[in-house]
């Protein structure tokens, strides 16, 4: 490492500030994986952490008495990976959701748009302030959330949702419809 010590002060601050992006946002994918119950992952994600971070800090320790600037560097660098790491971990969508939405009685058409969209609808009947309602849970991976909001939305733009984490989940209805849905039912009709 002794050409890290042959870099100006500014690019060293540079590159600490990019290493600690780097392993911040990993800590934040790894603290959400432990949150979700992955260990194997978090595991993975913890010792690169680590490793990244000691380096990170290594460096300063032994800079800072002649650059200060490589402190703001670090501290800069844990600021902004903190949010490119919820940024990463919002586009990854890992885990499974439950929507569940009520809708006034009459609207099964949601339903059976959900379920040949290839969504896993279960229907309950409850009673609203308004009289009664149909209450629609569907299970669903956080990546397809936005595609199931957007067709219920569709079908009826004032519905009212809430979107909530699945914590733990029996294996029974976890898997894909055993049948085709939505077009590609189209090319299986007999």
């Amino acid at each position: 490492m002794e050409w890290l010590a042959e870099l100006s002060p500014w690019l060293l601050a540079l590159l600490i500030f990019l290493v600690r992006v780097v392993d911040v946002s990993i800590g934040t994918l790894r603290t959400i994986c432990v949150v979700q119950g992955r260990m194997g992952l978090s595991v993975v994600l913890g010792f690169f952490e680590v490793l990244i971070w000691i380096a990170a800090l290594s460096q300063v320790i032994m800079g800072v008495s002649e650059s200060p600037i490589l402190m703001v560097a670090y501290a800069g660098g844990f600021a902004l990976g903190n949010a490119v790491g919820i940024g990463l971990e919002r586009r990854l969508a890992l885990g499974s959701v439950v929507v569940r939405i009520i809708a006034q009685e009459d609207d099964a058409e949601i339903v059976r748009t959900l379920r040949t969209s290839g969504f896993r609808a279960t229907t309950f009947e409850g009673e609203g302030v308004e009289g009664p309602v149909d209450l629609i849970y569907v299970r669903c991976a956080r990546r397809e959330v936005s595609k199931l909001l957007k067709i219920v939305k569709f079908l009826k733009p004032s519905v009212f949702y809430t979107v909530e984490p699945v914590q733990e989940q029996s294996e029974r209805f976890a898997e894909a419809l055993p049948h085709a849905t939505g077009w590609r039912a189209v090319f299986k009709m007999k």
